[in-house]
C-alpha cells in the first residue's frame, strides 16, 4: 500500500486518489495552429525519469483537489507535497 500526502486531508492510500500525468506541462499558445503530429505530441509524449518527477494527483475519494507533488519514481519517496 502506498500512502499518499494530500496537502488538505493528510496521509490516505493511494486507492483514494487517480494520477494525473507529468506536472508542469504547458498548454499550446494557439492549440489550433498544431499539425496532428505535434498535438500527438504533446498531449501522449511526456517525461518518464528514473528519479524526482514532478506529477499532478487528484484525491478523487476525499477532498476532490488536485496538486502537484515530487516524487522519486525509484524509490516511492514523495519528495514534497
Amino acid at each position: 500500500m502506498l500512502l499518499i500526502p494530500c496537502p488538505w486531508c493528510g496521509p490516505r492510500d493511494e486507492a483514494e486518489f487517480r494520477y494525473g500525468g507529468q506536472a508542469h506541462v504547458a498548454y499550446p499558445e494557439d492549440p489550433a495552429a498544431l499539425s496532428d503530429e505535434e498535438w500527438a505530441r504533446y498531449l501522449f509524449f511526456r517525461d518518464n525519469p528514473k528519479g524526482r518527477f514532478a506529477e499532478r494527483w487528484n484525491h478523487t475519494a476525499g477532498c476532490r483537489r488536485w496538486f502537484n507533488v515530487v516524487r522519486d519514481t525509484a524509490t516511492n519517496e514523495w519528495v514534497s507535497a
